[in-house]
């Protein structure tokens, strides 16, 4: 491992940080070494990180709950927990989207960005399985209000990404309009 959790955050994350409720869980997914682990329990949330990388859990574990998973093929290891915000960088596992959506509080904040179609002209990742297509992100997150969705390239260093802010809805909006008897 190269120090990749002594990073800068990405800045849309740092942008739409401000989103999370003071002192409310986050989970980080793939979170690598933990530059936004690190940069939220910083700013004093909760953060419980996965990654499958027994390298870098040992690096995020001195300042948040480290589990070390692989949840492509094994167990979810959050089963029937709910964040305040789930944070996804550089990472696509398709199959996994219902589940983080489901780890979201009602009011959650979902802060995603990852390679998108077009990175295969410019570097890694370049497989098809591990970019978006234009607009599958907010397919994706269909059902969320979105905050922000940007689609497009960035020059330092060279990629293609898609990201998004989605709000889930409150429960009284996720339950439907009140019903009252006449």
């Amino acid at each position: 491992m190269t120090g990749h959790g002594l990073q800068a955050p990405s800045p849309w994350v740092t942008r739409w940080a401000h989103l999370i409720p003071a002192g409310a869980a986050v989970l980080d997914v793939a979170c690598g070494a933990g530059r936004h682990s690190r940069f939220l329990s910083q700013r004093g949330h909760p953060v419980a990180a996965v990654d499958r990388d027994a390298e870098a859990i040992a690096a995020v574990a001195p300042f948040c709950e480290a589990v070390c998973a692989d949840i492509e093929d094994g167990p979810w290891p959050f089963a029937g927990r709910r964040f305040a915000a789930v944070l996804v960088t550089n990472y696509l596992w398709r199959p996994l989207v219902p589940t983080l959506l489901d780890s979201l509080l009602p009011a959650g904040v979902l802060i995603y960005e990852t390679f998108a179609a077009g990175n295969e002209t410019v570097g890694k990742p370049s497989r098809p399985d591990f970019l978006l297509q234009p607009g599958e992100l907010l397919t994706l997150c269909a059902g969320l209000r979105i905050v922000a969705y940007e689609d497009g390239f960035l020059d330092a260093p060279p990629r293609f990404v898609q990201r998004a802010v989605a709000l889930r809805p409150p429960a009284e909006v996720a339950a439907g309009p009140a019903r009252h008897a006449l």
